[in-house]
């Protein structure tokens, strides 16, 4: 990656960090079920269990980011066997969703903070992010 476009990925990586006190989480460019970028922040306890368990493949938060683009605040979406519930306690609680990019090359990112809901403008400030990291990374590509 080319020292001007990691330079914006860090300024936007760290912006992100301000707002999320529990992490972050950014898979970006998701062609045939792998991203070509992932950023998280989460606790490595967390993703251990979520990696150790497979829960990409039943989680919500990726299922909606699938099938839509925009926001979508964890506490609206289907969680049918339990992973939000499970990601909170593990704290990770305030959850909120973005998606951004062509199903060819989807980018979805997920967000925590543990003493309240992301505002509008908040939901809209990460989604904005998400789009630029979208489409600095599509250079890199």
């Amino acid at each position: 990656m080319k020292t001007e476009i990691r330079h914006s990925v860090e300024q936007l990586l760290s912006e992100t960090g301000a707002l999320c006190d529990t992490g972050y989480a950014f898979a970006l460019h998701i062609r045939f079920t792998r991203p070509s970028f992932m950023y998280r922040t989460y606790p490595q306890s967390w993703i251990s269990h979520y990696d150790a368990k497979g829960m990409i493949i039943e989680d919500p938060v990726v299922k909606w980011g699938l099938r839509e683009t925009g926001v979508m605040r964890w506490s609206d979406l289907e969680d049918p066997i339990g992973i939000l519930a499970d990601a909170a306690a593990h704290g990770l609680t305030n959850g909120l969703a973005c998606a951004t990019g062509p199903s060819s090359s989807r980018s979805i990112s997920g967000f925590t903070r543990s003493d309240r809901v992301f505002s509008d403008a908040e939901a809209q400030t990460l989604l904005d992010i998400t789009q630029k990291l979208h489409q600095l990374t599509q250079q890199a590509l």
